[in-house]
């Protein structure tokens, strides 16, 4: 989800499952406002729903900006017939690290679970 998609996000209610673990932040005191602002503007959420969604979306525009680096390897044809290669840049190790780093949240989530 991008940041300008939180707004029409916070209209609605959606809930995904959350690690039993919790991250403390100490915020600038001019974002810290923002969030306040933010939290007075949509009462149905908390600030920590806020931060929680602002992380989220953040997180994913980072892994988009990583920039695409072109490998040797070709793993694929376009609709016209042309080579894709693979990507050597920082998101193939991202989206590795995050694959595991998710199936282990998640195993400690269901030992957890009765």
């Amino acid at each position: 989800m991008k940041l300008k998609e939180l707004i029409a996000a916070w209209e609605e209610t959606a809930s995904e499952r959350r690690t039993p673990y919790e991250y403390r932040v100490r915020l600038p005191i001019h974002d810290a406002a923002k969030l306040h602002a933010l939290a007075e503007m949509y009462p149905g959420r908390s600030e920590q729903d806020l931060l929680t969604d602002i992380l989220s979306a953040a997180l994913d525009e980072i892994e988009a900006g990583f920039p695409y680096v072109q490998g040797h390897r070709v793993v694929a044809e376009d609709e016209q017939g042309d080579p894709i290669h693979e990507d050597t840049g920082l998101t193939p190790r991202f989206q590795e690290l995050t694959r595991r780093h998710l199936a282990e949240l998640r195993r400690q989530l269901e030992e957890r679970e009765p």
